[in-house]
């Protein structure tokens, strides 16, 4: 090729060279922007704004405030906890670091045969424990604690033997009766003693533990140092065949049977080592328990901790401060910064769901009211049962048991359940109403008669088909029974040979109430098919209305219209608002960009 021809060549290129570096250049552009604008996103969630709503932002000192209200007790003793023994280890010059904390991460997770990743957000979804807070709050306290009490625990000989032989050692296998009434027990004793050849009979009539009992009384073999020295004794006892006597175990009152001795297994020399490494193990980290539980309640006991947070004499004398801690002070901004951490996700979803509320409410010139609020409360009361001699609602009893469910103040229950009520019944009250049409349907599906009718469903048309033909050959009420308990695949039908619930009318089933109310009694329907079942149904006639006048009944049934017609509206309005809405979560954007935690925060 020629310098002339290869000149050509790469002139005539040059154009596409051109666009393709243009493209990696716009490309790169954009991967910058991107990541820019993520970082802009991760550093909103870090500085005061943690989200926007339809341009009103959201502040972090307000979620703060929001989740401290919430949470900010429970966040606050594990802090405390958290606080005293961080405090023993300074004291004793304990350190624990992040690799220890990993490394323990490691080995739970292998325990349990997952990897590091795949068990930390099965925590997270399974526990809603993140990663952080499990190497913050339960890894490196129980590490702490152990290192704080390593010089107690040690393995005796004696221990590792009784370890060993309850592995390992000889055991009996039984039949056990268990039975919670002592004259009753002494009862099927003596007749177990009378006859022992009746023990499993006996057993699956009469005994109480029904894991055993299904199986003649049989449990697993019973070695020593297993768990009640006198059920050991007792098993031990025994000769094959023998019933023991009647003994008392906590409420309830058991006997055995010994069935046969086996023999004490003897592991091979190979595995002996890794064996007796296992069982120290296992002694260590139980003994190491008990030790960290009581060290952990000794430095409760000796702890010198003054509550201030939720104490309102306290706080004013005390700003800023939620705990003292042996004369060291958590703040109220460390608790709250805590309760976002763990919380704050949960509780910024609540408080962007109400500035959409306010926001609807503003826009609509409504307010909630003080009389709106106790009306609500007095409907809750009323709905739940809690009414005074004279048919009023007792509000009193009703606060008193929404407040006795947990942790949650009058204030709380008022501005997460109360107020959201109140203020979607304010926006979709007017466009309510209740038609003569709705009456007379609601009367029809509360008072009017029942189809009663027998029913078979199956999952294909083909099956369906089949059915139908031979319910139409025999034409009588016992041979529908029997197709619906030989190919119904709806419990209820099957079990009832096609007995299923009488069907009223405008009760949501348009195609099978349609069906069911044009039929006379003896009549086949044809086959209904309702999403993926198909569905054959026999006329048995129709019950009786509860009620005939709807006057009667007028007031109580428009109550009852209106309110489910409100609870939808609301339930509507609320997905419209939200569906509507110009959300930035910049809280959960910066979570998600880093999820997994190697190591605590430091200390």
């Amino acid at each position: 090729m020629t310098q002339s021809d290869r000149f050509s060549l790469e002139s005539a290129h040059s154009p596409l060279r051109s666009r393709v570096r243009q493209s990696l250049v716009l490309v790169a552009a954009v991967a910058a922007i991107s990541i820019g604008f993520l970082q802009m996103r991760v550093n909103a969630a870090e500085s005061s704004v943690v989200a926007v709503v339809n341009a009103d932002p959201i502040s972090r000192d307000a979620l703060g405030k929001a989740a401290l209200q919430r949470y900010g007790s429970d966040v606050l003793d594990n802090l405390i906890n958290r606080h005293l023994i961080l405090q023993e280890c300074k004291r004793r010059g304990i350190t624990v670091t992040s690799e220890e904390v990993r490394g323990e991460i490691i080995r739970v997770a292998k325990k349990f045969g997952l990897a590091v990743d795949a068990y930390l957000q099965l925590l997270q979804e399974e526990r809603n424990i993140t990663p952080d807070q499990y190497s913050n709050e339960i890894i490196w306290p129980m590490l702490a604690l152990r290192r704080l009490v390593a010089d107690r625990v040690e393995v005796s000989q004696e221990e590792f033997n009784r370890a060993f032989l309850s592995q390992f050692g000889e055991a009996v296998k039984c039949r056990m009766i268990m039975i919670g009434d002592q004259t009753k027990a002494n009862q099927v004793h003596a007749q177990a003693m009378a006859d022992p050849k009746s023990f499993v009979r006996l057993a699956k009539e009469h005994s109480e533990d029904e894991t055993s009992a299904s199986v003649g009384g049989l449990i697993p073999p019973i070695r020593r140092y297993m768990g009640d020295s006198r059920l050991e004794e007792t098993a031990f006892s025994l000769a094959d065949g023998d019933v023991s006597p009647v003994i008392q175990i906590g409420d309830q009152w058991i006997f055995l049977q010994a069935v046969r001795r086996m023999p004490a297994s003897h592991p091979s020399p190979q595995a002996l080592p890794a064996i007796n490494e296992q069982i120290k193990d296992r002694i260590r980290d139980e003994k190491m328990k008990d030790a960290a539980a009581e060290l952990f309640t000794q430095l409760q006991k000796q702890a010198n901790v003054v509550t201030i947070l939720g104490n309102a004499e306290a706080e004013k004398s005390h700003p800023g401060v939620a705990a003292v801690i042996n004369g060291q002070q958590i703040s109220i901004g460390t608790v709250a910064a805590e309760c976002i951490k763990r919380h704050g996700e949960a509780v910024l979803e609540g408080e962007i769901n109400r500035k959409l509320l306010h926001q609807a409410l503003r826009q609509a010139n409504k307010t909630v009211t003080q009389a709106d609020i106790d009306a609500e409360i007095a409907r809750a009361a009323i709905s739940y049962g809690y009414v005074r001699s004279n048919g009023q609602a007792d509000t009193d009893a009703w606060m008193e048991a929404v407040l006795s469910q947990g942790d949650v103040s009058r204030e709380l229950y008022i501005e997460d359940s109360v107020w959201p009520s109140v203020a979607l019944k304010l926006l979709v009250e007017d466009g309510i109403t209740v038609s003569q049409k709705d009456l007379e349907q609601g009367f029809a599906s509360a008072f009017g008669p029942r189809a009663e009718v027998l029913a078979v469903v199956l999952s294909d048309q083909r099956t369906a088909q089949k059915v139908w033909e031979l319910a139409r050959d025999n034409p009588t009420d016992a041979f529908f029974g029997q197709l619906a308990e030989q190919y119904s695949i709806e419990p209820t039908s099957s079990s009832n040979f096609g007995k299923v619930p009488p069907i009223r009318q405008f009760g949501g089933q348009a195609s099978i109430e349609k069906e069911a109310f044009s039929m006379k009694p003896g009549e086949l329907s044809g086959i209904i098919a309702t999403g993926d079942k198909y569905i054959i149904l026999r006329c048995q006639g129709f019950t009786e209305p509860v009620v005939d006048d709807m006057s009667v009944v007028r007031d109580e049934l428009e109550r009852d219209l209106r309110e489910k017609k409100l609870n939808i509206a609301m339930g509507l309005k609320f997905d419209q608002l939200k569906e509507t809405a110009e959300i930035d979560n910049f809280f959960t954007v910066a979570n998600s960009a880093a999820r997994v935690a190697t190591r605590p925060a430091a200390r």
